[in-house]
Formats: C-alpha cells, structure tokens, sequence
C-alpha cells in the first residue's frame, strides 16, 4: 500500500476534527451574543405572541446542546433551513452567492499566481538589482496597506477618477529651465532664435500657469464601475467588467506575499552546492533558476499557492462589502446586520470548510513531493 494513503487519512481526520471544534466555536458564539435573539429579530415592538412563535420556531426552549446536533445534522445533509428575514431556503441562497465569490477568486487567482511566480523568479534571477529592490518595495507596501485601503485608493483611481491640474507643474518646469535656456540662447548667439523660442515658449506656460490663461485642466477620466452589480443573467463578459476592482483588491494583496515567497525559496536554493556545480558548468542563470532550482522549490511554492486560494476565498469579505459584490462574504455581512443567525453560521462554517480543505490538500502536496517527508525516520 502506498505510504500517502494512510497519510491522506490522517490529514483527512485532523480535518474533519478541525472542523468538528470550528463548528462548536460558530454555533456557540452566536448562541452567545448579548440579548434575545427573538426580539432582535423581530425588534422592540413585538408582540409577546410573535416573540413565543419566533423562539420555538428556533426552538430556544431546547437545551444547547441539542440544537447544536440538530444543526449540525442539517449542516452535513445540506438541510441549513430557512432564513430568519427573507424565509427563502438558505442552501439556494448561499449556493448562488458561493458561485460568484468562487468566480472572483479564481479570477483572482489566474492573474495574480501568475504574476506573483514570474516576478519572484525575475526577482530571484536579478536579485539586488534596481528591478528586485524595487519589487520588493512596491510589494512590501501591498502587504502593509489593508485591503480595505487599497480598494478605495482603487475606486478613486480607477473608478471616480481624479482631476488633474497641470498649471502649477509647468509653471515649477518654466522657472527651472527657462534661465538656462535665456543663458545658453545669449551665449551661443548661432542658435540663439530656437532658444529665445523655447524660452519664449515657456514664459508663455509660465504667464498661464499664473494668470490661467488657457486652461490646463485634464478631467477625470473613469474606467471602471465603482459598484460591482452582477445580475443572476450576466454574461461572462460583463461578470469579468464588474469583477476587475475586486480581483485588482486581490490580486495586490496575493501577488505580494506568493512573490515575496517565491523569491526567498529560490535564492536559498542558488546556494546549494549542486546550483554552483550546474553555473560551473556553463549554464545561464535563466536555466540554473528555471531547470535546477525551481523544480526542488515547488513544494513551498505550491503550498502558498495553496494558502493564497484559501485566502481568495475566505477573506474577500472585507473586499465583497467595499465593491457590494453579490458574494458569500456581502451575504455574511447582510446576515450580521440583520442578525440572521442560521445564515450567519452557514456561512461562517463555509468559509471554515473551504480554509480547512485548501490547507490540507497544501499538506499532503507537499509532503507527497518530499521524499524525506514521506518516508520519515
């Protein structure tokens, strides 16, 4: 029997167990909250009647436990019930809004795994360079910066556009070149007319920038919608339109960290003896990096990978509300809100799922590909 099987099993295990106390933790959490969750449902104008009907219609009479198995129950039937506010059936409701959040993140993921491997092996390949430092910079900056952040420095770019104003600019680059120019014009009296031109030219700017004579205004130029609006007709075109704020949100915070990752495996790579013999030998950087080194760091690299795609999944909650994208992570925002507590904890136990899947299949990947990890001593 192959060693990975028994190996699967117990990741599989530890998963399931994994889930098992993340289900405890959602379900109990929510039980928790300060208050009555009938009467911050249905407010404080209720009648006594609706608010008995509502609390055994949830069946808070029962002990806790209880309820936690029968929800559990409807949780690995896919029975999930009903919503407290809308009454519509919670699996068809999060099954919608599942498909577009996995749109968004695979979007995400083709533009940004991508990008994120081929910078880090030119970053590796070119390192302490003009180009690696200033990768790094830039994608040091995309870590620091939340995503929130991001998403609005985005929407004003991109989106609202920002008016440009280029008087006060030229007019700075009048008063620094036009000496020079007035100098070399009176020294070198042969081209004396294209200089006095140019200077005349930009005193001209100069006059404009004060005295606003034409103006030099651009306008706001907007190129991409603000709001993500993705009706349940859409064509794939126009999903792709609509999802390039979020996926540009994503794609900022991802790409940085896989980078910044891939770069540290392959340089610690490059110092290994059978890297120099292979540069001895004549090989071009190119094909040390691309044929010797990266092959033997595909194991951490894939389990980033793997993490990324767990993080473009259960972490565009914040990203779905700032662009009101029609996710699971805007409907678990709208649940809160509304203090929709069966949607609340569908959704949160989604999001656990999906995290703790991703993470075990990077386990077992990277075990599978490390003999020394498989045949442990």
């Amino acid at each position: 029997m192959s060693p990975l099987i028994p190996l699967i099993a117990t990741r599989l295990v530890y998963g399931l167990g994994t889930l098992f106390i993340v289900s405890l933790v959602v379900f109990f959490a929510v039980e928790l909250l300060p208050g009555d969750v009938a009467e911050q449902i249905l407010g404080r104008d209720a009648t006594p009647e609706s608010l008995a009907l509502l609390r055994e219609r949830l069946g808070l009479g029962q002990p806790g436990v209880l309820r936690y198995l029968d929800w559990l129950g409807g949780m690995v039937t896919g029975e999930m019930g009903n919503s407290l506010v809308t009454g519509k059936d919670i699996s068809n409701l999060i099954r919608a809004r599942l498909a577009n959040t996995l749109f968004l993140a695979a979007f995400a993921a083709a533009v940004a795994i991508p990008l994120a491997l081929c910078l880090g092996v030119l970053a590796a390949l070119y390192r302490d360079s003009l180009f690696d430092r200033t990768v790094n910079v830039l994608t040091l900056a995309a870590i620091s910066l939340p995503e929130f952040f991001i998403a609005y420095i985005l929407v004003m770019l991109l989106s609202i556009g920002v008016q440009v104003h280029l008087a006060a600019p030229l007019a700075v680059a009048a008063l620094l070149v036009l000496p020079a120019a007035l100098r070399e014009a009176w020294r070198q009296r042969s081209q004396g007319a294209v200089r006095l031109a140019v200077a005349v030219a930009l005193l001209l700017v100069l006059l404009n920038g004060v005295f606003h004579i034409v103006p030099l205004t651009v306008p706001p130029v907007r190129l991409l919608p603000s709001l993500s609006r993705i009706p349940e007709d859409a064509t794939f075109q126009e999903r792709i339109w609509n999802s390039i704020l979020p996926m540009l949100t994503l794609l900022m915070v991802t790409t940085a960290y896989t980078m910044r990752m891939t770069r540290a495996n392959i340089v610690n790579l490059l110092a290994l003896p059978y890297i120099e013999m292979a540069a001895l030998k004549g090989a071009s950087p190119a094909r040390v990096i691309l044929w010797h080194a990266l092959p033997n760091a595909l194991a951490p690299i894939v389990n980033v990978v793997a993490l990324t795609l767990a993080y473009l999944i259960t972490g565009v909650v914040v990203v779905e509300a700032v662009f009101v994208y029609p996710g699971l992570g805007q409907l678990l925002v709208d649940a809160v809100s509304k203090r929709d507590i069966a949607m609340v904890q569908a959704c949160c136990l989604i999001f656990a799922g999906a995290y703790v899947t991703l993470n075990l299949l990077a386990d077992v990947f990277t075990i599978a590909s490390n003999p020394r990890l498989l045949h442990p001593r």
